[in-house]
């Protein structure tokens, strides 16, 4: 029985606020607890993210058209701050930076945009997108109820409203903008801080609000986000999560398609059939919005990777790889889930799930329409057991961890685990050597205008403000002529501890030793016997920065470099503490002074034959551009740790010396995923390949330039085409394929082929119609098998840059094993 009270007034100010946001004459875009409503429409919408200063502006129209061409409605990105705003007022948005350029590229791309200014990110990006010079503004506090750092976030929020407005780039003006986001993922910081993280995060809402973008805001991760803003869910699986109030629609931001790559971790890979279970139980569950993050990671160019010791390759496996190609079977199996989820449309926006068990582990959820519309999801939740389930008067075979889809509650047009798509294997192919000079970064080469001297230790990010990734710290230790190990040659222990992140040592002008962190442990200690003679003895460190944190509570106030204390042990007076003694800084290499990675800086010196394994050497070459589009790639594998520049523009941090570390092995993707359960990579480099824009390169005279840290040998460098090796399918003759998405037409399965552009296929490596075995690039014949497998793929294939094979038994010349389940597998070569 309905009460006749009056509502209360905190109801009645959300019922207005909402009622307005839907009334007002420029709000095209709304929402109510089915779907973010697009011009009065209700959509599902298909979203993924592409990071603009990831990728060159060349790539951009290429990498929106294929997320568009796979099904997605929505392309979502953040704003980085400190590529914006790399000091105080002044701003930059060109090149990679050029957010406008990018966002009317996906608009003309007829796709939407969810713009994520935060401004913090997270992102694996340094220093969680905040500009480094945020820090030192005084009296702030990072991500809190803190006046100094709500005015500059408020500030840069609304240049870049302002921005989008003048640009026209909201929905309501006729742009692509139809979302935006304040903050990142703040929940689990406001349940650990409490009040002034909840007057925060209540304060960055009603900011955010004030801005008047005529599109719905979102916060992802913070489950008390006040209305209207809608709270979001990020995660590996989504299907557990529900708004904070009914009449929000169920979101997903960031559907994680893997993992990131972290020096010295192992390489993570999410299996297809896992990520479209997971995005199929959000959808069955009520979900209208799904994003994968990343659709296209991209590279971290120059420093700009966070952490600490996070890769310069942002591939996070996702559907495009790093370096725009596609990843097959996860961008057509994605594509293949994109149309039936689209078939599936009118019914999910119209009604709430209708459930019904099919089994222990089985169970339908049915959504009709008023109209007639019906959809079923019918999933098998078993992590091993095939299921055959009766449906609707049907019978429907259902493989673990899977969910079919049937768009009009008969037909099941897709199975999250039935993968139909073309297999890619992508391959490194040499395209070049290169012919080095090497010139030495000298050590202790100071002067009045690039050091200076003061008592004690000093914190790095302090010192070097993030212009570099080095600081020297250099003092002198004197040791008298009786000191018993001169004689005993009992050299004495040096000990300096340090808050990370690398750390070389050199006594006297000689390298003593290396030491590093981790990702789960940027702080390190050095322990090591150092040989000091009579006299003056110079212990010069350099401490090395591997990006600066991105995540983690008010890590503003995290360090760098060497605190101590430092210690000498082993001499007659037995320890004695060189913390406190006078310590002489340089903040930089004097490569670095000297632009030694630009044209300019390196005809500035002297440069000799190439040495090998040499610490702190500097190396450039010249070449000429690869024939050919392919994406390119350095082979860096015969080095150590540095940083690589082509042309001046920074290709970013390298580190193949450190191997991977981790468990590796068998892949199955039943069964929850986490970022630990399908790597690869262990004892090998994280990174080998690091990825050369093309458009960086001109035709011949491109010049190449390398700061190697550690030692090693770049006669080994090349440079590389990343290419298709094998190309292969798997198709069972159960898989329809989507004729007409509208129409609900539905024809036989079907094999399709497609070489990278220019290519075409040239051997037919196997073919097999009945139920061959193994793998793409380790196919075997099963017991059943059609002996005519090859000839219709060699009619259809040969010398053509695409091809299709219907998988009926009448194309392979009959049936080879009658009442059999059967698949057409082939593997093919592209040239």
């Amino acid at each position: 029985m309905a009460s006749s009270a009056p509502p209360a007034p905190a109801v009645l100010a959300v019922a207005l606020t909402v009622a307005l946001l839907a009334s007002s004459a420029w709000a095209a875009v709304t929402y109510d607890r089915k779907a973010v409503v697009v011009n009065g429409q209700r959509r599902i919408l298909l979203s993924g993210s592409i990071h603009y200063p990831r990728s060159v502006p060349e790539m951009w129209p290429d990498l929106i058209q294929k997320a568009k061409d796979g099904g997605l409605d929505v392309v979502q990105t953040y704003v980085f701050w400190n590529g914006h705003e790399p000091s105080p007022g002044q701003y930059h948005f060109e090149g990679r930076y050029d957010l406008v350029h990018f966002i009317k590229l996906v608009k003309q791309a007829g796709l939407y945009v969810h713009l994520r200014i935060g401004p913090y990110v997270c992102a694996e990006w340094n220093f969680g997108g905040f500009p480094i010079w945020l820090k030192y503004v005084p009296g702030i506090s990072f991500r809190t109820d803190n006046e100094p750092f709500k005015a500059e976030m408020q500030k840069f929020t609304t240049k870049i409203v302002q921005m989008m407005k003048s640009e026209r780039l909201f929905e309501w003006q006729g742009g692509p903008i139809i979302l935006s986001q304040i903050e990142n993922e703040f929940g689990p910081l406001e349940w650990d801080q409490g009040e002034p993280a909840k007057d925060y995060a209540s304060w960055a809402a009603n900011m955010a609000m004030a801005l008047n973008t005529g599109v719905p805001w979102i916060m992802c991760k913070e489950d008390d986000a006040p209305d209207p803003i809608i709270n979001t869910c990020n995660g590996f699986y989504c299907d557990w999560f529900s708004p904070n109030k009914p009449h929000k629609p169920t979101m997903w931001t960031e559907a994680w398609t893997a993992w990131y790559t972290g020096f010295g971790i192992p390489v993570p890979h999410r299996p297809v059939e896992d990520l479209a279970y997971g995005v199929a139980k959000f959808i069955q569950k009520g979900g209208s919005f799904v994003n994968y993050y990343m659709y296209h990671g991209g590279t971290n160019f120059e420093r700009t990777a966070g952490g600490p010791f996070i890769a310069t390759s942002y591939d996070y496996d996702a559907p495009l790889d790093e370096y725009g190609l596609l990843r097959e079977p996860k961008w057509g199996h994605l594509k293949e889930l994109h149309r039936a989820i689209k078939l599936c449309e009118p019914a999910l926006v119209a009604a709430d799930p209708i459930l019904s068990s099919l089994g222990n582990a089985q169970k339908a959820s049915v959504f009709r329409s008023s109209t007639g519309a019906c959809a079923a999801f019918l999933e098998n939740k078993h992590k091993l057991s095939y299921a055959r389930v009766s449906f609707n008067g049907m019978h429907y075979d259902l493989p673990p961890w899977s969910i079919s889809i049937l768009p009009d509650c008969k037909t099941t047009v897709f199975n999250t685990a039935r993968v139909g798509s073309q297999i890619s294997q992508m391959k490194m192919e040499w395209a070049g050597g290169l012919t080095w000079q090497s010139y030495n970064e000298e050590i202790n080469s100071f002067s009045e205008l690039e050091s200076f001297t003061t008592v004690g230790l000093l914190e790095q990010i302090n010192m070097t403000r993030d212009n570099t990734d080095y600081l020297w710290y250099t003092t002198y230790v004197d040791v008298a002529k009786d000191e018993q190990f001169l004689t005993s040659g009992k050299n004495p222990k040096l000990t300096v501890m340090s808050a990370g992140h690398a750390l070389h040592v050199f006594i006297n002008g000689q390298l003593s030793g290396t030491v590093y962190g981790s990702v789960e442990n940027p702080k390190l200690t050095y322990t090591g016997k150092v040989k000091l003679w009579s006299g003056s003895n110079t212990i010069s460190c350099l401490s090395i920065a591997v990006g600066l944190p991105n995540v983690g509570e008010h890590f503003e106030t995290w360090n760098a470099g060497i605190l101590g204390p430092v210690t000498l042990d082993g001499l007659n007076e037995g320890k004695r503490d060189l913390t406190w003694q006078k310590w002489t800084y340089q903040v930089g290499l004097k490569g670095e002074a000297m632009s030694l990675h630009s044209l300019s800086g390196s005809s500035s010196v002297e440069w000799g034959e190439p040495v090998q394994k040499q610490p702190l050497t500097w190396y450039k070459a010249f070449f000429n551009a690869p024939d050919g589009d392919e994406p390119l790639a350095l082979d860096m594998n015969s080095m150590g740790k540095g940083q690589i520049w082509i042309n001046g523009q920074g290709i970013g941090r390298y580190w193949p010396g450190y191997k991977a570390s981790g468990t590796c092995g068998h892949c199955d993707y039943r069964g929850e995923y986490n970022e630990t359960k399908c790597q690869t990579n262990c004892g090998d480099p994280s990174q080998r390949w690091y990825h050369v824009p093309r458009p960086w390169l001109n035709p011949t005279g491109n010049l190449l330039v390398i700061f190697e840290e550690w030692g090693g040998d770049p006669t080994g460098i090349s440079m590389v085409k990343r290419t298709t090796g094998s190309v292969c399918a798997d198709v069972s003759e159960w898989q329809p394929s989507i004729k007409n998405w509208r129409t609900k037409d539905y024809e036989k399965a079907e094999v399709h082929l497609q070489c990278d552009h220019g290519r075409k296929i040239t051997e037919i490596k196997f073919a097999s119609f009945g139920t061959p075995q193994g793998s793409c690039g380790n196919y075997s014949e099963g017991g059943c098998h059609a002996h005519r497998s090859y000839d219709i793929f060699k009619k259809n294939c040969i010398n053509q840059e695409w091809c299709g094979v219907s998988v009926v038994p009448e194309a392979f010349g009959g049936d080879p094993c009658p009442g059999t389940m059967k698949r057409a597998v082939v593997e093919v070569t592209c040239s």
